[in-house]
C-alpha cells in the first residue's frame, strides 16, 4: 500500500454577532489546474515553515477579506478535504485545520483577487453551500450549530 502525502491548510469559519458564516465564492480563474465550478469557501490558506496557526489564520483572513479585528479565535473541526492539490505528476491530499472567529462587524469586507463574492448565510445554507470542498462530518458538524 502506497502512503498518501497531504498538506495543511488553516481555515477561518467567521460568524457574525447574529450567528451567520461568512462564505467567499472562488475565482475559479485563479485556481491553478481546476477545472471544475466554481464554488463557496471560507478564508483560509497553507501553513508556511515557521508560522503558527493563528498567525497563517490572521494572515489568510487580512489577505482574502481585508478583516483585521479577530476578536475570538477557537478550534472547531480537523478535516480531509474533497479537493486533491496538483502537484507535478501527482497530487496530494489536504488536512484542514479549521477555527471558529468572530470578527469586527463594523469593518468593510475587501475580497483579494482569489474571490469574485461574499456572502452571510446561516449555518444550515453555509453547510449546503460547502459540501464540493468539505466532507460530510464537516457540514453536518456547521449544520448543527457550533
Amino acid at each position: 500500500m502506497q502512503e498518501d502525502l497531504f498538506q495543511l491548510g488553516i481555515k477561518a469559519l467567521i460568524t457574525n454577532k447574529e450567528g451567520k458564516v461568512l462564505l467567499l465564492m472562488v475565482n475559479k480563474k485563479e485556481l491553478k489546474k481546476y477545472d471544475g465550478e466554481a464554488y463557496w469557501d471560507i478564508p483560509g490558506g497553507r501553513i508556511h515553515r515557521g508560522v503558527s496557526a493563528e498567525e497563517t489564520l490572521k494572515r489568510e483572513v487580512l489577505e482574502e477579506t481585508g478583516l483585521t479585528k479577530i476578536e475570538s479565535i477557537k478550534p472547531f473541526a480537523m478535516v480531509l478535504s474533497n479537493i486533491r492539490i496538483p502537484m507535478g505528476e501527482t497530487d496530494t491530499g489536504l488536512i484542514l485545520s479549521v477555527y471558529t472567529c468572530v470578527v469586527d462587524e463594523s469593518e468593510q469586507i475587501r475580497l483579494s483577487s482569489e474571490h469574485i463574492e461574499y456572502g452571510w448565510f446561516v449555518p444550515r445554507e453555509a453547510s449546503e453551500l460547502l459540501k464540493i470542498k468539505y466532507p460530510k462530518e464537516f457540514t453536518s458538524k456547521l449544520e448543527n450549530g457550533f
